[in-house]
């Protein structure tokens, strides 16, 4: 069953809608408004809105106090046509870079790059510092060497915070 174009927009037009109704409101309360999705997953979908803070990572009473009035407004305007779950949230760790902001917030941080094809040296992934962003291209500098990469030849960039999660040793004392 083919699917239909609303006048109301799906997608990435539906999240940029949302994305206006919502940020007067993280504003308000000092929350950084990260990114906003509109997916189908399965039979449903799901209206994402993530959230983070300079200090800290976003509380629960924090993703509360914008889902209230976000709800609120979202039933009140009714922009979107089909059914769909809202979730508010934190990008969490190894959130995606997805935006100059997100790319500029995060200079001289390691960032996971992961390619869509192995690079000339045969890598489909590098842990590198980011160093610069450009509209097309980031240039990172890995093991004492920058390397400029087209935004275009990767799957993702994400924030490379959860490297020490997993280790068997992560500093603490026994």
């Amino acid at each position: 069953m083919a699917e239909t174009k609303s006048k109301k927009g799906k997608g990435g037009n539906t999240a940029a809608m949302v994305s206006e109704m919502v940020r007067p409101i993280t504003d308000e309360l000092g929350l950084i408004l990260w990114d906003v999705v509109f997916e189908k997953e399965g039979a449903y979908w799901y209206l994402r809105v993530f959230i983070d803070r300079d200090d800290d990572m976003p509380s629960m009473d924090d993703c509360e106090n914008v889902t209230r009035p976000l709800s609120k407004l979202l039933d009140e305007k009714d922009p979107i046509e089909q059914s769909y779950i809202l979730e508010v949230g934190s990008p969490g760790i190894g959130r995606e870079l997805k935006k100059e902001e997100h790319f500029l917030r995060y200079l001289e941080c390691p960032v996971r790059v992961r390619f869509i094809r192995e690079n000339e040296k045969g890598e489909k992934e590098i842990i590198a510092a980011l160093k610069e962003y450009n509209k097309d291209t980031i240039t990172v500098m890995a093991d004492g060497e920058e390397s400029v990469i087209k935004l275009a030849d990767t799957a993702f960039v994400k924030l490379a915070d959860d490297e020490d999660l997993f280790d068997e040793d992560n500093g603490e004392e026994e």
